[in-house]
């Protein structure tokens, strides 16, 4: 197929630099702050979106200095160069792209809980700033607060202040209701970006063009021509250093409530009235609304035991640094939903994710129904459905399979795959799915963050399941499988089966 453009096709418009801003980001010295927003930031900068206004002061309790960071922070980024186990890999550091960033960095020490922290910061403070708080989810409430009664937060003279908040937001349906009061008592919800970096990758923000720009595929986008659809996000590495913070929130907190549902949102709503932010936002919280709380028989929950993964020995979870010996955290889960609303009744949507599975790979898979009436079709042999599937991480593009005719002198069929992989099409830019987000944080497009009603709504679908699973056990997978049985088990009571990971 010819993949260049017809002559007459519009050149993309250019994407203008945003607007200056300061960027404040709480825990400088952190993972997050390293190994996504800098390179983020990079590839920001060496596409020319950032403004010579832009700059970024960090907060941190361990002690430092200005040089000290940009020296921390240059040899880390230096270290992606040659780490093809990091999500930002590049061959090399371009000086220019990254000698922008480093130039406007500087460095402050403080407490995350100190009234001084925020009031020393306010004199530093003009113009449009936002505040990233990539900290642990204990300290969200509290700097909010301490943002909002310093003063920090308060929109003067045409100039913005915004707040992006990580995952996870809140434990449950009661603590996500009392951090969502708490926070808007210092703001309004246009104010606060819920992040969910998931949203930050071409291929999920594709689903919406896919679906939306295509007279092939909106027709059949139903019931009527669906017959379920499987969303999985799989990893293959284990919780290994992260154990204090997975003991307490398991694999239904951590993927479900957040990155489960919003590919949800993307594959099932109902198209929006414009692509302006809140009528996109809209159409996610009408959806996730009509989604029926799910039940314990309509889910399991597994734990990884020692196994094989690519070769390798890997000790079990309760084996893992800081776990408990007897530990009942769920590293894998997988659900039946049902959604009540005329375009998806009676079509079962089957979630999984997991840590130390096969493979890693996430993607969203709609398997059609089979021809109602067809001359291929036998009373023992249906004719095989099609398979639609949107392949997001690590690869990226969109796969068909469909029936065809065997070559030969013989009317028979076999299965063939049509395959999109963007990179065949698109130049394919650097990143580590922030960028988009952060350019869209700094110019205030809230499309692709969460909304107060649709985190509230995502945890009341998953309550009844938190609160069954409190001493519940749980069902062991060996490490490098495809999960437990009961997950195969789950769709076998449809007659559906998991596709195997890594195959659309």
């Amino acid at each position: 197929m010819d993949q260049t453009p017809p002559a007459d096709a519009p050149e993309p418009e250019a994407v203008p630099a945003a607007p200056p801003c300061t960027l404040v980001i709480f825990g400088a010295g952190g993972d997050l702050t390293k190994r996504l927003l800098m390179p983020a930031l990079y590839n920001l900068s060496a596409g020319g979106l950032l403004d010579p206004g832009f700059r970024v002061i960090g907060v941190d309790h361990n002690p430092n200095t200005d040089e000290g960071w940009r020296k921390d922070l240059s040899e880390t980024m230096q270290s992606f160069t040659t780490d093809r186990t990091s999500e930002f890999h590049p061959e090399r550091i371009d000086p220019k792209a990254w000698g922008f960033v480093r130039e406007r960095l500087s460095f402050r020490q403080g407490d995350f809980t100190a009234a001084e922290t925020f009031s020393s910061l306010a004199g530093a403070l003009s113009g449009n700033v936002i505040f990233y708080l990539a900290v642990s989810a204990r300290f969200f409430g509290p700097v909010v607060d301490a943002l909002g009664e310093a003063g920090l937060l308060k929109e003067q003279s045409g100039a913005f202040r915004r707040v992006v908040i990580e995952k996870p937001f809140g434990s449950d349906l009661d603590s996500a209701r009392a951090l969502n009061a708490r926070i808007l008592k210092h703001g309004t919800e246009s104010q606060f970006f819920r992040i969910d970096h998931f949203l930050g990758k071409e291929t999920v923000q594709s689903i919406l063009a896919i679906r939306f720009a295509n007279g092939l595929l909106g027709p059949v986008w139903h019931r009527d021509h669906i017959d379920h659809v499987e969303i999985t996000a799989a990893e293959t590495i284990g919780v290994e250093a992260r154990g204090a913070f997975y003991e307490p929130t398991g694999a239904l907190r951590d993927m479900v409530p957040n990155h489960l549902f919003q590919l949800l949102c993307m594959v099932a709503m109902e198209p929006p009235a414009t692509l302006d932010a809140e009528d996109v936002r809209d159409a996610k919280a009408r959806l996730i609304q009509a989604v029926q709380p799910v039940q314990p028989a309509q889910a399991v929950r597994g734990q990884y035991g020692a196994g094989r993964e690519h070769g390798h020995a890997v000790p079990g979870y309760r084996d893992e640094p800081n776990v408990a010996a007897d530990s009942r955290t769920e590293t894998y889960v997988a659900l039946k939903l049902s959604i009540d609303n005329p375009r998806w009744k009676d079509v079962p949507f089957y979630l999984r994710t997991g840590k130390r599975m096969t493979d890693r790979v996430t993607e969203i898979a709609l398997h059609f129904r089979p021809p109602a009436r067809s001359p291929f079709a036998a009373p023992d042999a249906p004719v095989a459905p099609d398979v639609l599937c949107f392949r997001i991480d690590p690869e990226q593009g969109m796969d068909i399979v469909m029936n065809a005719k065997r070559p030969g002198p013989r009317l028979d069929l076999g299965r063939v795959t049509a395959a999109f992989d963007y990179g065949d099409f698109f130049k394919e830019t650097p990143s580590v799915g922030y960028e988009t987000l952060l350019y869209d944080c700094l110019i205030g497009d809230a499309t692709l963050f969460q909304r107060a009603d649709s985190i509230e709504a995502a945890w009341a679908v998953v309550d009844p399941l938190l609160k069954a699973w409190v001493d519940a056990p749980v069902e062991f997978y060996s490490a490098g499988s495809d999960g437990p049985e009961g997950a195969t088990a789950l769709l076998a009571a449809q007659g559906h089966r998991w596709l195997p990971l890594g195959e659309g």
